[in-house]
């Protein structure tokens, strides 16, 4: 059977620990343990019994992320190792061969490999710089047929930083209810706006929704390796089937640091603490970017840490990418990995001295085409 390979992440676990600078994440920079733990709680943690925890998640843990949603309970909520598990376990459960499945395109691929990988027809709605990575209502409601099983969006959209309107959430909910078919929404970058509020959640919007979420992007705790799924209990229970076979449960200790990190001051720390860095970093690219003399542009992002960089060479994205890395050694995504040639998705939530000579190296490393 033809295996598609997730060409993004195997790109970074290739050389991410190989060059000098990486710029391919999608998080920021991350806290430490010290830096997210008083005194108190960390003797609670180094006194933490390791045995195996509550599979579905600890019931402190649950009840703190169901605090984060209107009406959802503990029952609505399973945790997960990663956004990525998450995502992984409701395509298993939800989708079979032949089912259609309609992904947003440029977008990261996971959910597209997945759907793929099950024999599903992946049908991509195409976000356009030259509209600003609006979504086309139109041409999402044209793409809808008979076999439609599931439209998966990312909202705030990883690697454009666009962000999804109240009327075009609406819309899409409006449009899965007249089909019959599941809303996967994974929204791992709520939190990450810069002028707007915190982005709405699809959850309560549609009995068929399943949100997806982490503590990897907005807060900066990607080590912990901790997501959640949240939906209805029914649905909840058939993916923690799918949990005990693939991993069974996740880490006690990373579920112990995660009811930490949401205790509702901590949250607002790494929350305020992400969107200053992911700011100041936004500035320096865009500074970066007026002094190319033309050669990079950008739309610029409504929210998240990472940017998606248009070059105006003739170059494949991947060959860009390679240039990159073995003369500058600095690692960016290929846009091609995302569904966008002639892009570069770059993470600029780093301290400010990092992105500067990161980008003062991207600059030498594209020169000779710039001539």
């Amino acid at each position: 059977m033809h295996f598609q390979a997730f060409e993004l992440e195997h790109y970074q676990s290739q050389f991410e620990r190989t060059v000098e600078y990486n710029l391919a994440d999608s998080s920021i920079q991350c806290v430490n343990t010290n830096e997210l733990v008083s005194d108190t709680e960390g003797e609670e943690l180094l006194n933490l019994d390791l045995y195996y925890p509550e599979v579905n998640g600890t019931q402190a843990l649950r009840a703190r992320i169901a605090a984060l949603y209107l009406r959802a309970t503990p029952a609505t909520v399973l945790v997960t190792v990663g956004a990525s598990e998450a995502n992984n376990i409701i395509c298993a459960t939800l989708l079979e061969p032949a089912d259609e499945v309609i992904v947003v395109s440029p977008g990261y691929r996971q959910v597209w490999g997945l759907a793929g990988n099950l024999g599903c027809r992946v049908k991509e709605i195409e976000l356009l710089p030259e509209n600003n990575w609006k979504l086309d209502l139109e041409r999402l409601e044209s793409l809808f047929s008979s076999r439609t099983k599931m439209v998966s969006v990312v909202n705030p959209n990883n690697p454009t930083g666009s962000i999804l309107s109240r009327e075009e959430m609406r819309r899409i909910v409006q449009l899965c209810a007249d089909h019959g078919c599941w809303l996967h929404a994974d929204e791992v970058y709520r939190g990450t706006e810069f002028a707007a509020p915190e982005t709405p959640s699809f959850w309560g919007e549609y009995d068929k929704v399943i949100c997806v979420n982490s503590l990897s992007k907005a807060y900066g705790l990607a080590g912990l390796r901790i997501g959640w799924a949240i939906a209805a209990p029914d649905v909840i229970e058939a993916l923690w089937r799918q949990h005990e076979y693939a991993v069974i449960a996740a880490s006690g200790p990373s579920m112990k640091l995660a009811e930490i990190a949401l205790q509702d001051d901590k949250r607002k720390m790494l929350l305020d603490r992400q969107k200053k860095l992911s700011s100041r970093g936004h500035q320096i690219l865009q500074d970066w970017i007026r002094g190319q003399n033309g050669a990079f542009s950008i739309v610029k992002p409504a929210a998240t840490s990472i940017a998606f960089v248009r070059y105006h060479f003739d170059v494949p994205s991947l060959e860009m990418a390679e240039r990159i890395r073995k003369t500058s050694s600095v690692l960016v995504a290929p846009g091609a990995f995302l569904g966008a040639e002639h892009h570069l998705r770059m993470c600029v939530g780093y301290q400010p001295e990092k992105i500067t000579k990161a980008l003062d190296r991207i600059s030498t490393a594209v020169s000779a085409l710039v001539a």
